[in-house]
C-alpha cells in the first residue's frame, strides 16, 4: 500500500512505521490518522511482523500535535466526532494490537503526538524529547486519550498538572515520571528500540498477544482484569505454543514457537 505522509519498513520480524511530515514537524492531521491506521492494521496481520515501532522523520519531532488548521473552525459536533473517530480508528487501535508496538520518541512528542506515543504499549526516548499536552493553552482538552491515558501512567497528581499548566517535560523527567522506559541518545533510539523487540521476539507470539489483552482490562472500565487473565491463562494451556514451550524448557532446549 502506498502512503503520502508516513514510511514502513518489514524487516528481521520487525515493521517500522515513519510518521514522514518534517516540514509540518510531523503533525498529525486526518490523511495521516487514517494512514496510520492502514499501516498498523497491516502490520499487525503480517505473520511476517513480531513488533511494531512508530517513530517520526527527522531529529525534531516525533509528533509535534495536531493539525489545529483542520479544526479550527469545528462545531460542538464536529469536535466530539472527531475525537470519536480518532481514539477508534487510530489510538484506542494501537493499545488494543495483539502485535507489541513501541514507541520510539525522537524530540517533541506534543498533543495527539504524545497520546499516540501513549497508546503504543510501551515508550523509549532520545535525550532529546520533550513531552506535553499543552490543548488547554488552545481553550481544548486533550481528546484522543490523553486525560484517560497520561494518568494511568504518570499518576494523577503529575497528569493534573501538566495538562493545566500545558508545559512541557523533558525525557529525564518523563523517565523519572514512568512515562517512558529508557532513555539515550539520538542516534541509539531505533537501535534500543530493535534491541528491546529482539527480546520480544524470543517469546511466544501468542501468549504475548494474551498478555496484551489482560493488562489492558484493568484499564477497561467495567471490565475485571484479574477475570480477563484466568480466561487468557487458561486459553494459553489449550495453544500449540505452550505445548513447546514447556516440552523446551523439560528437554533443556530453546523452544521453537510455532505462534511465531
Amino acid at each position: 500500500m502506498n502512503f503520502e505522509n508516513i514510511l514502513t519498513k518489514t524487516a528481521n520480524g520487525i515493521t517500522t512505521i515513519t510518521i514522514n511530515r518534517p516540514s509540518k514537524l510531523n503533525a498529525l492531521n486526518k490523511a495521516t490518522i487514517t494512514e496510520l491506521h492502514h499501516a498498523f492494521d497491516n502490520a499487525n496481520k503480517d505473520v511476517d511482523t513480531k513488533v511494531i515501532i512508530i517513530t517520526g522523520s527527522g531529529e525534531k519531532a516525533f509528533v509535534a500535535g495536531a493539525d489545529i488548521s483542520e479544526f479550527a473552525n469545528f462545531t460542538v459536533e464536529n469536535g466530539g466526532k472527531l475525537a470519536a473517530l480518532g481514539q477508534e480508528m487510530l489510538f484506542d487501535f494501537v493499545q488494543n494490537l495483539q502485535t507489541p508496538v513501541i514507541a520510539a520518541v525522537n524530540g517533541f512528542a506534543l498533543g495527539g503526538g504524545l497520546e499516540l506515543a501513549m497508546a503504543a504499549h510501551f515508550r523509549i526516548a532520545s535525550d532529546n524529547a520533550k513531552m506535553g499536552l499543552p490543548e488547554v493553552s488552545l481553550g481544548v482538552i486533550p481528546g484522543y486519550g490523553g486525560t484517560q491515558r497520561l494518568p494511568q501512567l504518570v499518576g494523577k497528581g503529575r497528569a493534573m498538572e501538566m495538562v493545566m499548566t500545558a508545559g512541557m517535560i523533558d525525557a529525564d523527567t518523563a523517565l523519572n515520571y514512568g512515562l517512558v522506559n529508557h532513555v539515550v541518545a539520538l542516534e541509539e533510539l531505533i537501535p534500543l528500540a530493535e534491541k528491546i523487540a529482539s527480546k520480544i521476539m524470543r517469546n511466544s507470539s501468542v501468549a504475548i498477544g494474551k498478555a496484551i489483552q489482560a493488562i489492558n482490562a484493568n484499564y477497561t472500565d467495567g471490565v475485571n482484569g484479574f477475570d480477563i487473565e484466568i480466561k487468557e491463562f487458561g486459553a494459553c494451556f489449550g495453544t500449540a505454543d505452550f505445548k513447546e514451550g514447556t516440552t523446551a524448557f523439560l528437554e533443556k532446549r530453546k523452544a521453537d514457537f510455532p505462534g511465531n
